[in-house]
């Protein structure tokens, strides 16, 4: 079964939203979601605490991010929501380990962005959202009324609430620093890897910063941990626009 995509009109979007929650729901119990043991160390408990609000709030990067994020529980069984990314690749996020018949995206849910969200908390294992969406279908910005009650909901379901952008009262925050990559040295003429220091902050133990440098993605289009010969490689390196 190939994943699943919403482009339906303003008043269809949420009736799709909820009747996609027939196909998922809460598969791995109640225990927390399994994280990829190179991120794992990063991670309060080494994985995905359910009830739990992750924010990656920082753009650089942030794709990669959540796919690594999300690979090993998506692959475990786990439903995983995203909403608000119409740039969103799914050849990617299939490279990156997503299981696409457990994936339901709503590229484009415009002024209907929290209640979608809210809708599929009800059912999915995660549902990560994209407040700031691009073009004209922008959604409006997320009040903080609606941070908490969509943090509120996924409490209340034991799903997980991931945001792509600043969010303000999350329990767990990552983001990424000191991109470079490698491949195009020697004449080789492909990017291959991506390296890349991945920074965790938050609140309660997750306070407590931690960092690791990781391959994110790794040659085989997922995240891994930094060989030591790998410093020793030809890397061009990238800075992130603005």
């Amino acid at each position: 079964m190939s994943h699943v995509a919403v482009r339906a009109a303003p008043e269809e979007r949420l009736a799709v939203a909820r009747g996609l929650l027939a196909r998922g729901g809460h598969d791995l119990g109640e225990r927390g979601l399994p994280v990829t043991a190179p991120l794992a160390e990063l991670l309060p408990g080494s994985g995905l605490r359910r009830g739990s609000t992750v924010a990656i709030p920082e753009p650089a990067g942030a794709t990669s991010l959540l796919f690594a994020l999300l690979a090993e529980a998506s692959a475990a069984g786990a439903w995983v929501g995203i909403v608000g990314r119409p740039d969103l690749g799914v050849a990617a996020a299939a490279e990156a380990g997503l299981a696409l018949e457990r994936l339901a995206l709503v590229p484009v849910p415009g002024p209907d962005l929290v209640a979608v969200a809210m809708a599929l908390l009800d059912g999915m294992d995660v549902v990560a959202v994209a407040p700031a969406g691009q073009g004209a279908a922008r959604p409006a910005a997320v009040r903080a009324a609606e941070r908490q009650r969509l943090a509120a909901r996924a409490r209340q379901r034991g799903a997980v609430l991931v945001a792509l952008g600043p969010w303000q009262g999350a329990d767990l925050e990552l983001c990424c620093a000191g991109w470079s990559w490698a491949g195009l040295g020697a004449g080789a003429g492909r990017l291959a890897a991506r390296s890349a220091v991945v920074r965790r902050g938050g609140r309660g133990s997750a306070g407590r910063g931690r960092e690791a440098r990781l391959l994110l993605p790794g040659p085989a289009g997922r995240v891994a941990a930094l060989p030591a010969a790998a410093v020793a490689e030809p890397t061009v390196s990238i800075r992130a626009a603005g």
